[in-house]
């Protein structure tokens, strides 16, 4: 069985490394350990990566990210409001 067909407890199949990497970019070696041990599906990875790039309005203002996707932009430094884009 590939890492593909394991789904979790919603029917999505976890992200790979190469999703995360494909999504976010080059990562250090400890923050892409850290995301694959929360084992994010790619939508959750999605979801950071749009928060941190500036796309906060689509969560609603002022909103904190939740779950898995708020922990790996937590864990991307993207937590602090400072380093984050400004919303235009």
């Amino acid at each position: 069985m590939t890492q593909a067909s394991v789904q979790d407890g919603d029917g999505r199949p976890p992200a790979t490394i190469k999703d995360v990497i494909d999504v976010l970019g080059e990562i250090d070696d400890a923050t892409l350990s850290a995301i694959m041990d929360l084992r994010p599906t790619i939508a959750d990875v999605e979801e950071a990566s749009m928060f941190m790039s500036g796309d906060r309005d689509v969560f609603g203002a002022g909103a904190p990210l939740k779950d898995v996707a708020g922990e790996i932009v937590s864990l991307l430094g993207g937590d602090d409001e400072e380093s984050l884009p400004p919303v235009i």
